[in-house]
């Protein structure tokens, strides 16, 4: 039997949104360096743009490393599928009709789902959702909502002489 529940989150998103859970964080994960890897050569032309974009980010987070090639590539081509999809539902409807005059969902509509779900969750997997984002804190800065909880023992420990 396989693993119950969600997938562990990554020791680097943990960090990134201040690690809600309070619980210890691991101390011998792997950290491979984060320097992102190669745009792949045999993705197509679609996929590859939207490996420009989004590569050079998630290293600037320390969220890519070499070792994420995959996972990237496999994102960057759902990616292209999904547009290439709604490119041909664009262009061809939503709806075929057979041979035999019934009508039915585009093919490329299945296609697009599909690509949407994968989407999402490659998107949740390297942090580029907006709540993912919003659960995320980047080293060395502070929230507003840190610092007034830091003024306020501030105050405190003044009002009780320490």
């Amino acid at each position: 039997m396989g693993r119950r529940g969600p997938p562990p989150k990554p020791t680097v998103l943990k960090v990134l949104a201040g690690n809600p859970g309070k619980r210890p964080l691991p101390q011998n994960e792997p950290k491979p360096a984060p320097i992102a890897p190669k745009c792949p050569s045999w993705l197509d032309k679609i996929a590859k743009r939207e490996w420009k974009r989004v590569a050079g980010e998630l290293e600037k987070l320390g969220l890519l490393t070499q070792v994420d090639m995959a996972a990237l590539a496999a994102y960057c081509q759902a990616y292209s599928r999904w547009v290439q999809a709604e490119e041909t539902i664009k262009r061809e409807g939503l709806v075929v009709t057979t041979e035999s005059g019934y009508q039915m969902p585009h093919p490329a509509v299945k296609i697009a789902e599909k690509s949407m779900q994968l989407i999402r969750a490659f998107c949740i997997e390297f942090g580029l959702t907006p709540s993912a984002r919003a659960r995320m804190a980047l080293p060395g800065k502070k929230d507003e909502a840190d610092e007034f909880e830091e003024w306020l023992s501030r105050g405190k420990a003044a009002r009780q002489g320490g």
